[in-house]
């Protein structure tokens, strides 16, 4: 196959890998098993560590995005918002994929503790303001478990945090 032909096949994955729903591991293997093994695929010969590599942080891009998507206040009122709870599981997922491939994640680690301690002083000005009520879907206990995934010691999260759960 052509070089650039491969490239561009390549290409169109990691754009549909970025792309995919809510569990991009499993977009991941399917776009393996695309590229090398469906027989209405490329029929692409085995994959390059720097193929492989590219397609990998396709799919932890994607984790990125759905891991911040629900920390981020803005997107509350929408459709596509899950609560820190979904936010969890995918940050959980998106660490086990990366232990199942041998990578190092914890890059993104400061990010997301950032953007919880952001998340939850938002939600405590709002409910300070009667602004709105509170979106937190999940125990004070589990957003204290994910804080410490975090390095992020509870303590340094925003006073009263603990309000904002459920009982």
């Amino acid at each position: 196959m052509i070089t650039t032909e491969r490239t561009q096949i390549l290409e169109d994955e990691i754009l549909i890998l970025r792309d995919s729903g809510e569990i991009p591991e499993i977009a991941y293997h399917a776009t393996l098993y695309y590229l090398t093994e469906d027989g209405q695929g490329p029929g692409l010969s085995a994959l390059s560590d720097e193929e492989l590599i590219r397609l990998q942080e396709a799919a932890l891009h994607r984790y990125r995005q759905i891991v911040q998507r629900d920390l981020d206040p803005a997107n509350r009122d929408l459709g596509i918002y899950r609560g820190i709870l979904r936010s969890i599981y995918n940050w959980q997922r998106m660490q086990d994929f990366c232990r199942r491939l041998g990578r190092d994640c914890s890059f993104f680690k400061e990010t997301v503790a950032r953007a919880l301690r952001d998340f939850l002083g938002r939600e405590l000005a709002d409910l300070k303001d009667n602004s709105r009520t509170s979106s937190i879907n999940c125990s004070a206990e589990r957003i204290a478990a994910f804080a410490a995934a975090l390095d992020c010691p509870p303590d340094a999260l925003p006073p009263g945090w603990q309000e904002l759960c459920p009982e």
